[in-house]
């Protein structure tokens, strides 16, 4: 499991499948989309994607890594990446032949809940973001209520409702953060044999902008595309964000890692 962007990971698989030919048309390549949460999130994330994709003919599966949804691990049990990003190797796996670190935001302050799974007196095992922040960091182009019919006639491709923002106030769990905080990931030939895309996110208040920039020049990616949203584009741009998992997999024959 490879990405450019721990912190986050969201991160979308993609693969062309055998060629299906239909009565009357010609040879046509069927995606199978393979999206996977960032910390905290879940599958439920993707709703807006999912449903953008699956009505237009793509093969869609959303996971929920340990601890994640409706995982019912706890994040503080989870003391590995290789054990938080399992369920996503395990359906890989399972797949036909054919098919086959936490954010710096103390300018905010005390904005994350830690757990200690292993004691006080040993690193945080898992973190999550305070109710009242969420809105302010991770959803900042969602509309107060007060705001969101005006936003809306301004702004309108660009904003999620106050709906979404509730949603995942709701369902956000912690995640391992010493899980993630401890990867160590390989590099060398076969890695390289995956294409990998990264789209940035302008208004990100998680993984800002110079920090994209700076994982972008360790480990840098195949193609760039750039978003003008919030760290959360499926739900502050879907259409967009849809648009360039689309341009995407149409630029990169086989199998390739998307990275947001």
């Amino acid at each position: 499991m490879l990405t450019n962007k721990v912190e986050s990971k969201m991160i979308v698989k993609a693969e062309k499948t055998m060629p299906m030919r239909e009565e009357g048309v010609g040879v046509a390549l069927k995606h199978h989309f393979v999206l996977v949460h960032g910390l905290g999130g879940g599958s439920w994330c993707w709703y807006k994607i999912r449903c953008l994709m699956e009505n237009s003919g793509y093969r869609v599966s959303c996971i929920d890594l340990k601890s994640a949804g409706i995982d019912q691990s706890h994040a503080d049990s989870i003391l590995s990446f290789d054990d938080y990003n399992k369920p996503l190797m395990d359906f890989m796996s399972a797949l036909p032949e054919n098919e086959q670190g936490v954010p710096d935001l103390s300018e905010y302050g005390d904005v994350y809940e830690l757990g200690f799974g292993l004691g006080h007196d040993k690193p945080p095992t898992s973190a999550l973001v305070k109710k009242e922040f969420q809105r302010k960091v991770i959803y900042p182009l969602c509309p107060h209520e007060e705001h969101l019919l005006e936003m809306k006639s301004v702004n309108r491709k660009y904003c999620c409702g106050v709906q979404d923002s509730t949603l995942a106030g709701m369902l956000l769990r912690p995640g391992p953060v010493l899980a993630l905080t401890s990867a160590r990931f390989r590099e060398g030939e076969e890695v390289e044999k995956v294409a990998r895309v990264y789209i940035r996110t302008r208004h990100d208040k998680v993984v800002k902008p110079e920090q994209q920039e700076a994982m972008l020049k360790r480990w840098p990616s195949t193609t760039v595309y750039e978003l003008d949203s919030d760290h959360s584009p499926f739900f502050s741009a879907p259409f967009l964000l849809f648009g360039l998992f689309l341009k995407a997999a149409a630029s990169h024959v086989g199998f390739f890692d998307l990275s947001i």
